[in-house]
C-alpha cells in the first residue's frame, strides 16, 4: 500500500515536474498540493500567481489544495508557525511525507530536513540532483509549458518577465542564469504538461516592478482564448 504524500506546490514548472516524477513511482500516493498564499494579495507567495489560477491548476492536476495563508511581509517565525500548523494537519490526515521540487541548493534542502525532523514526516526530493540544462530541455520536450511570472532583475533582464518557458526562452537565457531558475533568477506558472488533464487557459497581463522584482500578472483567458494560442510570444 502506497503512503500518502503532500507535494509542496509553488505553481511553477519544477513543482509540476516533481508531480510528474512522483506519479511514475510506486512508493507514495500524491494526496494534495501544499501552497503558501500571501493572505493580503490572495496570490502564491514569491510567484505572485493569483489564487484563482492556483485553483485551476489543482483542478487540472486532479488534486486537493492545502492552502497555508501567511502575512506580507512575512517574518520567518510567522512562516514557520504556519507551516507547523500545516504539518500538524498532515499528521492528522495520515500524511507520511512532503515532497519538494528542489534541485541543488544544499542549504534549502537542509532547512527543510531540519524543520521536518521533529514531526516524523519524511522530506522527499523527487527531482534532486538532476542536471538542470538537460532537465529544462526534457520538460519542454515533454510538453510542459509555463509563463515566467517573476524575474529578479539583478540576475536576469526584466524583458524575460511574461515570456513562455519553451525552447526559445532557454535559447535566449544568458549563461550565468540557471535554466531552471534554481538560484531565484525567475519564477513561473505551469499551465500545460503531462501532469495536467487539460491546459489552464491564461493570458499575460500587466508587467510591474514590485519589491525589487519584475512581476508579470497572469489572468484567465477570456472565453474562446486558450493558453496554447499564447505560447512562444516574446515579451509576454
Amino acid at each position: 500500500m502506497r503512503r500518502r504524500l503532500w507535494l509542496s506546490w509553488s505553481s511553477g514548472k519544477d513543482s509540476a515536474w516533481a508531480l510528474h516524477a512522483l506519479r511514475r513511482q510506486a512508493e507514495y500516493e500524491v494526496a494534495g498540493l501544499l501552497t503558501t498564499i500571501n493572505a493580503a494579495a490572495s496570490r502564491v507567495a514569491m510567484h505572485a500567481v493569483r489564487e484563482t489560477l492556483l485553483e485551476r491548476q489543482a483542478e487540472a492536476a486532479g488534486l486537493p489544495l492545502i492552502k497555508v495563508h501567511i502575512p506580507s511581509p512575512c517574518p520567518n517565525e510567522a512562516y514557520e508557525a504556519a507551516m507547523a500548523d500545516a504539518m500538524a494537519r498532515a499528521k492528522r490526515e495520515k500524511v507520511a511525507a512532503v515532497a519538494f521540487g528542489d534541485l541543488f541548493l544544499e542549504d534549502v534542502r537542509r532547512y527543510r530536513e531540519e524543520k521536518l525532523a521533529p514531526t516524523g514526516i519524511k522530506p522527499v526530493f523527487p527531482i534532486w540532483g538532476l542536471e538542470t540544462k538537460a532537465l529544462a530541455r526534457e520538460m519542454v520536450g515533454a510538453g510542459l509549458r509555463a509563463h515566467i511570472t517573476c524575474v529578479d532583475p539583478k540576475q536576469l533582464d526584466a524583458t524575460f518577465a511574461g515570456r513562455t518557458f519553451d525552447s526559445s526562452f532557454l535559447d535566449d537565457l544568458p549563461e550565468s542564469v540557471d535554466p531552471c531558475g534554481e538560484k531565484g533568477e525567475f519564477h513561473s506558472f505551469a499551465w500545460s504538461g503531462p501532469m495536467f488533464a487539460k491546459p489552464i487557459p491564461v493570458t499575460p497581463g500587466e508587467i510591474v516592478e514590485r519589491d525589487g522584482f519584475v512581476v508579470a500578472d497572469l489572468k484567465l483567458a477570456r472565453r474562446g482564448g486558450t493558453a496554447h494560442g499564447l505560447a512562444g510570444q516574446a515579451g509576454e
